[in-house]
């Protein structure tokens, strides 16, 4: 699958050395190939850093991880994508891009979009860059949003990078609670002082 991943921070980075792993076509689209950003990621993996236009002409899925208040003028360089499947990995926890509540629902206003889905946004960056916890196996990844087709490739490209499961937890209706669950894990592994090697697994009674 052809990726573009906006942003080029902690987050970005690890995905894309987790999808380039997993066989993906990743490129970035960045405003500033020369920033200090983007010349950290560029150390981390060999993949093409382009103007965002340029990434997301190419592209089968979208992948946006600047921080949320950026969403509003960074869609605007994007063209047209209600062809493509937009990933949402952001949290307004300290700042939205008004007057919207979240980037998702920015996403799905300024797109026209329907085919747009939260994920990768409830643990952080390090667990995105290895999943897999010994003698756990792959921690747990989830998201929300009503296209159950976006959906189902961001569960697929969970999968592919070493989560254990995604999980679907609900429609449009259930974004900001995952974005809430997120500041759960940043409550535990920052504010309690947990660290940041902690991760969330459901488990099932046999």
């Amino acid at each position: 699958m052809i990726i573009a991943i906006v942003g080029s921070g902690n987050v970005g980075s690890a995905l894309a050395q987790g999808l380039v792993r997993a066989g993906h076509v990743v490129q970035f689209g960045v405003r500033d190939a020369g920033s200090a950003k983007s010349r950290k990621a560029q150390a981390s993996v060999s993949v093409p850093f382009l103007a965002v236009r340029d990434a997301c002409r190419n592209a089968e899925a979208i992948i946006l991880t600047t921080p949320p208040e950026a969403v509003k003028d960074i869609v605007a360089e994007w063209g047209d994508v209600r062809n493509k499947v937009i990933i949402d990995a952001t949290n307004s926890v300290r700042t939205r891009p008004e007057p919207y509540p979240t980037a998702f629902h920015a996403l799905k206003a300024l797109t026209g979009s329907e085919a747009v889905v939260k994920c990768f946004n409830t643990t952080g960056f390090e667990n995105m860059l290895d999943p897999v916890y010994p003698g756990f196996g792959g921690i747990d990844m989830f998201c929300a949003g009503n296209d159950k087709s976006a959906k189902a490739v961001a569960m697929k490209l969970s999968l592919d990078i070493g989560f254990g499961a995604c999980w679907d937890f609900g429609g449009d209706d259930k974004v900001e609670l995952l974005e809430k669950f997120a500041l759960s894990w940043i409550n535990m592994a920052i504010m309690q002082g947990h660290g940041r090697n902690l991760a969330f697994k459901v488990i099932r009674r046999p």
